[in-house]
């Protein structure tokens, strides 16, 4: 008599999840949290919403790991700009990141931390907070980086560290807007290069921190 093997416990899901990640990003980029309807994510995964459930859990928890995902990966100048020796070149990283970030060709335009949830009503707020969090951690992060220039002597003493860091977003999250209405990269470089020209000279040569 013939035997039939058992099934494997614990089958493969059958998909590359991060892959699958990568396309829901760019449908919550382009499209925005409450835009991107589960049609939208599960065709563009490839997978089935049982299986979209299975993996990254209900809508807003694909969405959280969606910005993971995109702070890790075209959102990334951020984190690297922080790392620049002086302020002066922090801010220059950062806003011609941001420039090239929100104009890649073949992504979307603007940057999905600033859109995703500009427009959201009820159902999107647990969204629209997680991205106010989001943008106010890279202010932190770039306030923090500032008071030690400060501290250096990178930046005059009566330096603000915070209102230097919110201009600097503020300027960042208009070129998104910018971008996503249509405005080109050159374009944007220009208005990142006016926005440094008044950038508080430094005092005197940074040292190295400890």
């Amino acid at each position: 008599m013939e035997t039939r093997q058992k099934a494997p416990i614990g089958r493969p899901r059958g998909f590359d999840t991060d892959e699958a990640l990568e396309h829901a990003m760019r449908v919550f980029w382009e499209q925005g949290y409450e835009g991107a309807s589960l049609t939208d994510l599960t065709s563009a995964m490839g997978i089935t919403r049982t299986s979209m459930y299975a993996a990254f859990g209900n809508k807003e928890d694909l969405f959280r790991k969606a910005l993971e995902r995109y702070t890790e990966g075209p959102a990334s100048y951020g984190a690297r700009a922080l790392r620049e020796p002086t302020a002066r070149q922090v801010a220059t990283a950062f806003l011609n990141g941001s420039v090239r970030a929100t104009t890649r060709p073949g992504c979307p335009t603007g940057c999905l931390g600033v859109q995703g949830s500009l427009a959201a009503g009820d159902p999107g707020s647990n969204a629209r907070d997680d991205l106010i969090a989001w943008r106010n951690e890279h202010t932190s992060l770039l306030s923090g980086r500032f008071k030690q220039a400060v501290d250096e002597g990178d930046l005059p003493p009566d330096t603000d560290p915070d209102l230097l860091a919110r201009y600097l977003m503020t300027v960042a999250n208009g070129i998104a807007v910018q971008a996503a209405s249509g405005a080109t990269r050159t374009d944007l470089q220009q208005v990142a290069d006016m926005a440094l020209r008044s950038w508080p000279p430094a005092t005197s040569p940074a040292r190295p921190s400890a």
